[in-house]
């Protein structure tokens, strides 16, 4: 099991990420298109990404909507499909 710790750190990676793509992830719910499954589904999958220091650069060095993931990036089939919608 994850640390509490590890699960906030990528909670909010999850999260800088989507922002970076120019998603709301609490809109993308309201509207039907994420489930909090999903969501849990996606922080755990950024949890084993072997890159978070260069995901926390990468992210640091975007100043405005990002075109795409880094290629590392475990969650770019969701945000694809979520920035298409």
């Amino acid at each position: 099991m994850q640390s509490k710790a590890t699960l906030k750190r990528h909670a909010a990676l999850v999260d800088r990420m989507s922002q970076a793509q120019g998603l709301d992830l609490e809109e993308q719910m309201l509207r039907g298109r994420l489930t909090v499954s999903d969501l849990e589904d996606a922080v755990l999958r950024c949890t084993g990404c072997s890159c978070p220091d260069a995901c926390e650069s990468w992210l640091a060095e975007q100043s405005g909507p990002a075109q795409g993931t880094p290629g590392y990036c475990r969650n770019q089939d969701l945000f694809d499909t979520l920035s298409r919608g």
